[in-house]
């Protein structure tokens, strides 16, 4: 009764923060190598956090933070009843919709092809071309789009013409805005992205494919029936990951790629708020407006993991 009594009120805690401790400094050359990424985290991400009441005063750089007028809901309300608020709510969320349906299966696919290379040399030169473009700055990958879709002298064009098809602007058209964006993605990062399913096919224990081909499976059902579920788990924790960033799309490759005439389509939240806090100086709605963006991350990865944990699958917590 006393021990129970003891562990209720909470006396043994302390004892398990020495053990805790003392497991730290038994092996504080592990700790070690955590700390360069902690120091990175609290510096990069947990200290930026303390700019997030910009969102709710009215900034004023000489006043500093603190000193800034508290301005509440104010700069949220500004953005729900902006006229262009549900015109880039909309392009970010097809956008990203679009880039999840497209992206995220075919380095599944493309690792699982790789996986039936029976030749190393292949296999290997398949990989290394594959990864090479992850590697190319976006800059670069916008000024290939433009060189490869440019009107008279485009390779795209030149094609097009040579099949007899008129040929197209496309940065001048909204509706092959998302499309070079997303099909230039999938070049980019599918070598990338298939590594992790790589590796979780390597751990996929070749006694369960022997075992199969005695059986009398064919390539596809062994892909079917053991590696696939092989990397399920793998897979769907990469799908939680990806769906927490639905809103959050890059920066940079959607405005280097953005003109006058495909604005309509290619204005996202991310761009919208650099133009109002870089260039029009606007520090609290662009706040504002990245800040509703971060909550309805939170809100995704938080739904979709609980959904993974209903359907009976590992979820992140």
């Amino acid at each position: 009764m006393e021990a129970r009594a003891s562990s209720a009120s909470g006396k043994q805690y302390p004892s398990s923060r020495r053990g805790l401790l003392k497991r730290i400094v038994s092996s504080w050359q592990v700790y070690l190598f955590l700390l360069p990424a902690l120091i990175y985290y609290i510096v990069f991400h947990y200290a930026p956090m303390y700019g997030v009441q910009i969102a709710f005063k009215n900034y004023n750089a000489t006043a500093g933070i603190w000193g800034s007028p508290f301005a509440g809901l104010t700069h949220f309300m500004r953005l729900l009843d902006s006229y262009q608020f549900m015109n880039i709510l909309k392009n970010t969320v097809l956008l990203s919709v679009e880039n999840l349906i497209f992206g995220f299966p075919i380095p599944i696919i493309f690792a699982l092809l790789l996986n039936q290379i029976t030749r190393p040399k292949i296999k290997k030169f398949i990989q290394t071309v594959s990864y090479a473009p992850y590697f190319i700055s976006t800059v670069v990958i916008v000024a290939i789009i433009l060189v490869f879709t440019y009107l008279q002298t485009g390779v795209v064009n030149n094609i097009i013409a040579a099949l007899g098809f008129e040929r197209i602007q496309f940065m001048a058209k909204t509706e092959w805005f998302r499309p070079l964006y997303i099909i230039s993605g999938v070049w980019q990062n599918t070598g990338w992205d298939s590594i992790i399913y790589i590796a979780a096919l390597s751990g996929i224990s070749p006694e369960l494919h022997e075992a199969a081909m005695l059986d009398g499976a064919n390539k596809f059902q062994r892909i079917w029936h053991i590696d696939i579920p092989g990397i399920l788990p793998t897979a769907v924790i990469l799908f939680i990951l990806r769906f927490g960033q639905l809103m959050r799309l890059g920066f940079e490759k959607a405005f280097l790629m953005q003109t006058n005439l495909n604005i309509d389509a290619s204005e996202i939240i991310s761009t919208y708020v650099y133009k109002m806090g870089v260039r029009q100086g606007q520090f609290s709605f662009a706040a504002a407006t990245d800040l509703f963006n971060s909550v309805v991350n939170l809100v995704l990865i938080v739904s979709v993991n609980k959904l993974c944990r209903l359907l009976g699958r590992e979820g992140l917590w």
